[in-house]
């Protein structure tokens, strides 16, 4: 791990000016990732177009955009109202100094703010269990390795059945 920050970190709602910023951080983040498919910032930007973004928060230093989370909803068989984060990016030169701890406490926070009844992701099982994610059956998600679909229960019991993303993600 780098050493942390030297300057404040704020994090707060996306503005409108914000989207290049963020279009340019989700692609810097992801550009070398190998679980990437490219298009991480044209999902959130097609998310943004569709009004499908619950939460859209940005991690921002000296004035300029260094992480973003995006939320939108997923849908599910039953009502119950839960919630899928990601992409969530950090710029390469700001990895692994707590930027992402503080966007995933952020959301996860406003999930709750919401009264979301859970949240679901893809992504590496030992970093998403810090923040509480556990393996997500009896919810699925087709075309995954079940070990990299989790969930974070926020209220009531977890519902069982195919997890839909947002058309945004390309499903």
């Amino acid at each position: 791990m780098q050493p942390p920050m030297r300057h404040p970190i704020t994090l707060r709602d996306e503005r409108a000016s914000d989207a290049d910023a963020i279009r340019d951080v989700t692609r810097r983040a992801f550009a070398q990732a190998p679980h990437a498919s490219g298009n991480e910032q044209d999902i959130v930007d097609a998310l943004r177009t569709a009004g499908a973004l619950e939460i859209s928060l940005v991690a921002e230093a000296l004035g300029r955009v260094i992480g973003h989370v995006a939320v939108s909803r997923v849908h599910l068989e039953s009502d119950a109202a839960w919630f899928g984060l990601g992409p969530i990016s950090v710029s390469p030169e700001h990895q692994r100094r707590g930027v992402g701890t503080i966007l995933m406490r952020g959301a996860i926070a406003r999930l709750r703010d919401l009264g979301a009844d859970g949240c679901v992701l893809v992504g590496e099982p030992e970093y998403y269990a810090r923040f509480g994610f556990e393996p997500a059956a009896p919810l699925v998600y087709p075309g995954i390795p079940p070990e990299y679909f989790r969930a974070l229960d926020l209220r009531g019991p977890r519902p069982r059945g195919v997890v839909r993303y947002h058309p945004a993600f390309g499903g």
